[in-house]
C-alpha cells in the first residue's frame, strides 16, 4: 500500500487525535449529563447543575479548551472523550460570601470544580468565562 501526501495527513490526523486526545473538546448535553458528577449541595437537578451544563454546551471550541485547562489542568480530553476522563469532573457547590461576585474554583488534581449558586445563567457564563482566563495559582 502506498500512502499519497493527502492520505498520509489524514492518518497522521487521527493518530495525533488518539495519542494526545481530541483536540477540540467535543461534548453535548446528554455527554455532560452522563459523566459529570454533581455532589456536595449539588444534584442533576439543581438549577446552577443545570444552567453549568447549558453554558458548557454553549462554549465555543477555544472556550472549551479554556475550560477543561482550568478544571482539569489539560486542554484537551483524552481518547474517547469525557466517558474516558478519569477522575470524572466533579461539581460541588462553593459556600461562603460573595454571592454573584464569588469566582468558581477548581482542584485540578482531582477535577473538582467548586461551583457557586450563581442568580442567573448569565452570571455563571460571564464567572467561568473570566477564571477560565485566569493565569496563576491561588489558593482556595
Amino acid at each position: 500500500y502506498v500512502m499519497t501526501k493527502n492520505s498520509h495527513k489524514q492518518w497522521y490526523q487521527r493518530r495525533v487525535r488518539v495519542l494526545c486526545g481530541e483536540m477540540s473538546p467535543d461534548w453535548s448535553l446528554n455527554d455532560l449529563l452522563e459523566y459529570t458528577e454533581p455532589k456536595f449541595g449539588y444534584t442533576r437537578d439543581s438549577p446552577g447543575f443545570i444552567n453549568l451544563v447549558e453554558v458548557l454546551v454553549e462554549m465555543s471550541g477555544p472556550e472549551r479548551k479554556n475550560f477543561l485547562q482550568f478544571a482539569t489542568g489539560c486542554s484537551s480530553l483524552p481518547p474517547g472523550g469525557l466517558a474516558n476522563l478519569n477522575p470524572r469532573l466533579t461539581v460541588v457547590r462553593k459556600e461562603g460570601e460573595g454571592g454573584d461576585a464569588c469566582l468558581p474554583s477548581v482542584n485540578t488534581c482531582v477535577h473538582y470544580l467548586k461551583l457557586p449558586e450563581y442568580s442567573s445563567k448569565e452570571v455563571l457564563r460571564e464567572r467561568l468565562l473570566q477564571s477560565t482566563q485566569e493565569k496563576g495559582f491561588h489558593l482556595n
